[in-house]
């Protein structure tokens, strides 16, 4: 690929490899490299719009400071003068290479994930010690566990609170089953 379009930091630049540019600041360190999403490519042939296979790779060479400009406002015959000034942050980087190649991101869309029980099969198939957890409980919302949870007897309770201790950790699922067992102790 002889040039790319590239989209950094919400503009657009046509590049060459090796080429230096000053974009709008990036959060990144100097030294860092970056893949910034590719728009368009050519040079070979019929230009590519949003080319799946072409990666753009950059580095990070510095952070600078714009020119400063200078604001003047006047407003004749009344002593009106406000001055001020302003200069962009901008981040210096380089074009290290354009062509095919595996992006990150085409890498991850195409690796197998592993498939994760749903939260309701896991809690079922989840025994407790202290008893029986509420059947369905880990589809519960916090609302529902706290309407439910009065209605569960003191196991389930039990088994609930050691549940959320163990895998949810839900503040608020927390704090309603643990009010719930002291309004029953105090019953």
């Amino acid at each position: 690929m002889s040039y790319a379009i590239i989209s950094v930091g919400g503009k657009q630049y046509r590049v060459r490899e090796g080429e230096r540019l000053l974009v709008d600041r990036l959060a990144l360190e100097d030294g860092a490299s970056f893949t910034p999403t590719v728009l368009l490519s050519g040079g070979s042939g019929d230009p590519q719009i949003a080319p799946p296979d072409v990666v753009v790779t950059a580095t990070v060479l510095a952070q600078e400071k714009g020119p400063k400009i200078r604001i003047g406002k006047y407003k004749k015959r009344t002593g009106y003068k406000r001055h001020t000034g302003f200069r962009a942050s901008l981040t210096r980087i380089r074009i290290e290479s354009i062509g095919a190649g595996s992006s990150r991101r085409r890498l991850c869309a195409l690796a197998p994930r592993a498939a994760k029980p749903a939260p309701a099969e896991k809690a079922d198939e989840t025994p407790t010690a202290s008893g029986a957890l509420p059947e369905g409980y880990a589809g519960l919302t916090v609302a529902q566990v706290k309407e439910a949870a009065s209605t569960w007897g003191a196991d389930g309770r039990a088994a609930a609170l050691e549940y959320e201790h163990a895998h949810g950790k839900r503040k608020g699922a927390i704090a309603a089953l643990e009010a719930a067992i002291a309004e029953e102790a105090g019953d």
